[in-house]
């Protein structure tokens, strides 16, 4: 008798049991599915990381100049002043840089036949352990450590030069990391123009930038005095 107690006992527990977990198997939320584009937990693959050629995303870096972004680009870095190249710093750059490229040019100058705009500098193969340019780098179309350049007027910097007469132009500095270094001369080849160079340099670097940098900065000449 004593035993059959129990295992009546045993059995009105169990029933007592099944609503209870009923009711919280209800109340439990179904799991989330991850948001799109995104795989789910403990996989890899899925969305692309934003990088192009399916490498990873394009890191952003710090680009530093003797102005603040959006300020007024020294004088002594026009062509109304001494028109040497601004010191540059840079940091943030990915592990898998193999070299830099700074892209330099006038947003409100547009040239013939206005498909582009006016190139102040162009600088590629700037070595992968360098964080900076000095001021006044020195012309020339190849430098010792294999570093190229071009502007819309030979192979050094050009500064700003924006007329009097109108407003300030924005003046753009772009810095790329790149995974690889380009095999692009400076203009020298006869019968190549520092547009097809242009061209040639931006089009090789397309599936390798992996980081970049952006400052801008505004300039008009004085009004004569």
């Amino acid at each position: 008798m004593k035993s059959l107690s129990l295992t009546l006992a045993g059995l009105v527990v169990a029933i007592a049991l099944v609503p209870a977990q009923a009711q919280q198997q209800q109340q439990q939320p179904p799991p989330q599915s991850p948001p799109a584009g995104q795989p789910p937990a403990g996989q890899r693959g899925g969305g692309g990381g934003g990088g192009r050629g399916g490498r990873g995303a394009i890191q952003v870096m710090t680009l530093t100049a003797p102005w603040q972004p959006g300020g007024v680009i020294p004088e002594k870095h026009s062509q109304a002043g001494r028109d040497v190249s601004p010191a540059l710093s840079w940091d943030g750059a990915p592990d898998t840089t193999m070299s830099f490229a700074l892209v330099v040019h006038d947003l409100n100058a547009a040239t013939q036949p206005g498909t582009n705009d006016v190139l102040h500098w162009l600088v590629w193969n700037i070595p992968a352990s360098e964080r900076s340019l000095p001021e006044g780098v020195p012309q020339g179309a190849q430098a010792a450590n294999g570093m190229r350049q071009i502007s819309q007027t030979g192979p050094y910097y050009r500064g700003p030069a924006a007329p009097a007469s109108g407003p300030a132009h924005h003046y753009v500095f772009e810095l790329y990391a790149l995974d690889s270094t380009i095999d692009v001369p400076a203009v020298g080849a006869q019968g190549v123009s520092v547009a097809d160079t242009r061209a040639a340099v931006l089009k090789a670097m397309e599936t390798h930038v992996r980081g970049k940098a952006v400052i801008v900065g505004t300039y008009k000449r004085a009004a004569p005095q």
